[in-house]
């Protein structure tokens, strides 16, 4: 059984930081691509990172360019996502989810629809 866990998000003020994970078991890690996603209520999905199954290759929405950095430990079955000088905007539920190929599709840019193991989400909440 696939179990995809996102953790270390919570409440954090205006100008920091966090590092999210992205822990997965039941599957083999490194076949797929991962992706980053976030959503707030009312609003669609907005895919915010790719990396390729070896961590070669990375990509980024405009929106968070510069700010965010998505890594991978296949070691550790492990993906991460570190956001710095967070701004009151980034309060969403962030998930993970697994593309369907080793290499990124464009569907994390819109949304990850064709994205399987998707996790539960872990909420960031940032304070002005």
């Amino acid at each position: 059984q696939v179990q995809v866990v996102e953790s270390g998000g919570g409440l954090v003020q205006a100008g920091g930081s966090l590092r999210l994970s992205c822990t997965a078991s039941g599957l083999t890690f490194d076949d797929y691509a991962w992706a980053w996603f976030r959503q707030v209520p009312q609003k669609p999905r907005e895919g915010l990172s790719c990396i390729n199954w070896s961590g070669g290759l990375t990509y980024y929405a405009d929106s968070v360019k510069g700010r965010f950095t998505i890594s991978r430990d296949n070691a550790k079955n492990t993906l991460y996502l570190e956001i710095h000088s967070l701004k009151p905007e980034d309060t969403a539920m962030y998930y993970c989810a697994a593309d369907k190929f080793r290499h990124c599709s464009d569907s994390w840019r819109t949304g990850g629809r064709s994205f399987g193991y998707w996790g539960q989400g872990t909420q960031v909440t940032v304070s002005s």
